[in-house]
């Protein structure tokens, strides 16, 4: 065949700089988003963050300006599911509201928020309690040494025998100074802390107690001896073994649920990581509905005197400018079109999903990313960003998006139940069930069987491990 030249169309989605931007604003949570705005704010002069909340926030220029030779985007839900259009984020933009306004770093009446006292960690806490006590200097050390050894929960894992030999010679520590040490260590002012096993450090602790607590002295001999069938539940052994009664056994029990496996972790607790929801549910005019919070909204617009500036400088020396203003533009529409996907997203979920809103995770109901995707006419890979890391606050507590999503399970009368549901019909037949005769996975299946859910004991298994639940033989008690 003679090489010859044809012409041929063909359509072709082209990522442009501006809608790879809005795929990623999408796929960022609102943390993300803040610290991106920031960055964006650092970097161009034409972004500034508003002081109050006005129309002007989102400039009319700003959403309909797109720039030169943007490619169309229609066929996005259609191709590459990792692609998606502006057509995607939802429909033309409005101006919304956004709360409260910003303050400048210059406001003299600016107010910060308090911040937490940052907690001791469980070696600054036992050298303080060193520093005031009344060992003299060379017991000091050798406890200060072993402080130093503990592991985050407390425990001495390191045996006293390797210790002593690592120990320089001329430091002049004996075996004997070590075991010393151990025992006024253990006598600090939170028991348990310098145990070298979890026997030992429940006994410490209950031998911190009063010595007339009652069933003091079983429950010491429980965590030394029989810790191993406690924690089997094999009462019908322990109380042949140590002649106790059930009520004895019981209020041993007691105690020793009650202490602290690991003293040492409470001093070593991170600040917790604040959610800020995205949207806000709440029932208006006796219907459910979802709304943007305004505190997760970045509140942007375009610096008005760079912008005059450059419309009265020369074309030539000012590209850089004209380029810095078009990101701007660009970056506060893909922003408002994120909120807009988000709360599209939302609503829709919150429609279909009002049983559980009404009566908890008994009332979820099976749904899938595709049908989000279908209703709103997105692609799914969009709904997907659309979720990811997004929360919403509700009145039964914040959850992620993703929380709504679910398998199903076929019921007896041809309808479909949801995971989640099932997942809290386990849970409210356990804490239901009588304890010295808990409900066997195969008894909860008939159980459901009868409500109409049939579900193998394979699959409650499933969902009980899910759940943290314990096996039934864990769960039995006197």
């Amino acid at each position: 065949m003679k090489p010859a030249l044809q012409i041929k169309m063909s359509q072709q989605l082209t990522l442009t700089p501006q809608l790879q931007q809005a795929i990623r604003l999408l796929q960022l949570s609102t943390q993300d988003i803040h610290q991106e705005v920031a960055r964006m704010l650092d970097e161009n002069p034409m972004l500034e963050l508003s002081e109050e909340a006005t129309p002007d926030i989102f400039p009319a220029e700003a959403f309909f300006s797109a720039p030169q030779g943007s490619a169309d985007t229609g066929e996005a839900k259609h191709n590459n599911s990792d692609d998606c259009g502006p057509d995607d984020f939802g429909s033309e933009p409005t101006y919304w509201n956004t709360g409260s306004a910003a303050h400048s770093p210059d406001d003299e009446d600016e107010t910060y928020p308090e911040q937490a006292a940052e907690q001791a960690s469980l070696r600054e806490y036992l050298h303080s309690q060193l520093s005031t006590s009344s060992l003299d200097g060379k017991d000091r050390k050798v406890v200060g040494l072993l402080v130093e050894a503990l592991d985050e929960n407390g425990y001495l894992a390191q045996d006293l025998d390797e210790l002593a030999e690592l120990l320089p010679a001329e430091l002049d520590i004996t075996l004997d100074d070590l075991e010393t040490a151990l025992v006024q260590l253990q006598h600090l002012d939170q028991p348990g802390i310098g145990a070298r096993n979890l026997g030992e450090c429940l006994a410490l602790q209950l031998k911190a107690f009063p010595e007339d607590t009652p069933q003091r002295d079983l429950a010491i001999r429980l965590v030394g001896e029989y810790l191993d069938m406690l924690a089997a539940h094999d009462f019908a052994r322990i109380k042949k073994l140590l002649r106790c009664s059930d009520d004895e056994l019981r209020a041993a029990q007691h105690l020793i649920v009650g202490l602290n496996p690991k003293p040492g972790a409470e001093f070593d607790q991170s600040l917790a990581d604040y959610i800020v929801p995205d949207v806000i549910v709440d029932k208006y005019k006796n219907k459910w509905r979802a709304r943007l919070n305004a505190e997760a909204m970045p509140k942007l617009r375009v610096n008005q005197i760079y912008a005059n500036i450059l419309q009265q400088r020369d074309h030539k020396s000012s590209t850089q400018l004209a380029s810095q203003l078009q990101e701007a533009k660009w970056l506060i529409k893909n922003l408002q079109q994120r909120f807009e996907t988000i709360l599209r997203v939302a609503q829709a979920i919150v429609e279909r999903q009002g049983n559980f809103f009404e009566h908890g995770e008994i009332g979820m109901r099976p749904l899938v990313l595709r049908e989000i995707a279908d209703e709103l006419e997105l692609h799914e890979s969009t709904v997907s960003r659309g979720t990811t890391q997004k929360f919403m606050l509700t009145p039964r507590g914040i959850y992620e998006f993703k929380h709504f999503f679910g398998s199903g399970l076929s019921t007896g009368n041809g309808g479909t139940c949801s995971s989640t549901a099932i997942r809290e019909l386990i849970k409210q037949l356990v804490s239901a069930e009588d304890r010295r005769k808990p409900l066997t996975d195969n008894r909860m299946s008939e159980i459901l069987a009868q409500q109409g859910i049939v579900i193998a004991r394979r699959t409650i298994a499933k969902y009980r491990e899910a759940l943290h639940i314990l096996p039934v033989n864990l769960r039995k008690s006197l």
